[in-house]
């Protein structure tokens, strides 16, 4: 398909040393919300000092809110809402990994308006409501590889008290105004937590890939992203410094941000949200690889797009790949290059009476993402999947 709509406002600092042009930038405003993980690293690493004299440097002060977890709650985000406005800060400053980037669209929207953040969730038990004042304007500063958030206008949250995850904006004014994506930064990222970033990177570009929506853009884009990511996540995960593999991985991530804009993921990404809103100690990124290979042999086994499927085991290190099992062959080699190829789902928790309702949660908050499949799923068919995969 040809036809796409695209729309970035994004001014986007690509590649290594790039955190150091921060301070030379035009700001949105005069002070920001400085959001960071609950985590150490950032303090430990430097990025937050470097972080805070690149803002000095522009004019921009800062209050830091430090409260957000692997997988971000509705409490928190209202936590953080509250305290920008406390604090007159009109701008924010992400500076994090997937859980910091997709808070800070959340924490923009409810600093700026009424209510409760589910308020204006769509799915589940959100109420879908518009907002009714413009978000604060973001600035990001990816700490990993995975997200995608750094660059677009979406953001995952968790409500506990509903066991829901559920994705939150797809407005213009949600986007970045600014985003920095610097490899450097990303040096001393354990290599467990590469490899699963690294994974949830490379299956928001195989999702476009196999989707209704794709269309040309989407796809040459998406193809792009899965070489380097292919090529360069083994050697990132066993020599974490190497800043050649990082920017690698790093551009993929980022290229995978532009092709959600353009096309939507698929259902994986629903089923593990419900996963990982089941059982919040699960990482985002494991759970994906967990499910993954079941999840692909499903839509093989049904020929649903099976070109789809040749076209990435070539951009996966299979020139000659002439069916789609190749696919599988190219990512399980990946999976087990990364280290990864036996995660279990039993090691979180996750019991076989749980695949049906994880089924039903998944349609019934991001069913939008079934709908972009290659071919329809029943919840009795997602519950397969999930039974296929468990360990």
């Amino acid at each position: 398909m040809m036809n796409f709509t695209f729309f970035t406002p994004t001014k986007l600092l690509f590649g290594r040393g790039k955190l150091n042009e921060l301070g030379q930038q035009k700001m949105p405003g005069k002070k920001a919300l400085l959001l960071i993980s609950c985590g150490k690293s950032v303090r430990t690493n430097g990025a937050l000092d470097r972080t805070l004299g690149q803002l000095r440097q522009a004019g921009v002060s800062a209050a830091v809110f430090d409260k957000i977890m692997e997988n971000p709650v509705k409490s928190v985000i209202m936590e953080g809402a509250a305290f920008a406005r406390e604090n007159h800060c009109d701008f924010l400053v992400a500076l994090g990994g997937g859980a910091v980037l997709d808070a800070s669209a959340a924490i923009a929207a409810m600093a700026a308006n009424p209510g409760d953040l589910w308020d204006y969730v769509v799915g589940g038990t959100g109420k879908g409501m518009p907002l009714v004042n413009k978000p604060l304007p973001v600035v990001t500063i990816a700490t990993t590889s995975g997200t995608g958030s750094e660059i677009n206008c979406w953001g995952v949250i968790s409500n506990p008290d509903t066991r829901e995850k559920i994705g939150f904006g797809g407005t213009d004014d949600l986007c970045p105004v600014l985003s920095v994506v610097d490899p450097e930064l990303m040096a001393t990222v354990p290599a467990m937590y590469t490899a699963y970033q690294g994974f949830d990177a490379l299956f928001h570009n195989t999702e476009v890939m196999i989707s209704k929506g794709v269309n040309l853009l989407s796809e040459t884009l998406a193809l792009s992203a899965i070489e380097h990511i292919a090529r360069y996540l083994p050697q990132a995960v066993c020599k974490g410094d190497d800043l050649e593999a990082r920017e690698h991985v790093a551009y993929g991530s980022t290229i995978a941000g532009m092709t959600m804009q353009l096309t939507s993921t698929t259902a994986e990404h629903s089923m593990e949200h419900a996963m990982s809103a089941f059982h919040p100690g699960l990482p985002h990124g494991a759970g994906l690889i967990m499910i993954s290979r079941a999840f692909y042999a499903f839509f093989i086994q049904k020929h649903a797009c099976d070109k789809q499927f040749i076209k990435m085991a070539r951009a996966m290190g299979i020139p000659d790949a002439d069916k789609p099992e190749d696919f599988l062959t190219a990512l399980t080699r990946l999976q087990q290059d990364c280290g990864v190829a036996d995660l279990k789902m039993s090691d979180y928790g996750i019991i076989p009476d749980e695949f049906l309702p994880l089924a039903v949660n998944a349609r019934e908050t991001m069913g939008g993402l079934f709908l972009a499949n290659p071919c329809p799923m029943s919840d009795e068919e997602c519950a397969g999947i999930f039974r296929e995969a468990y360990r």
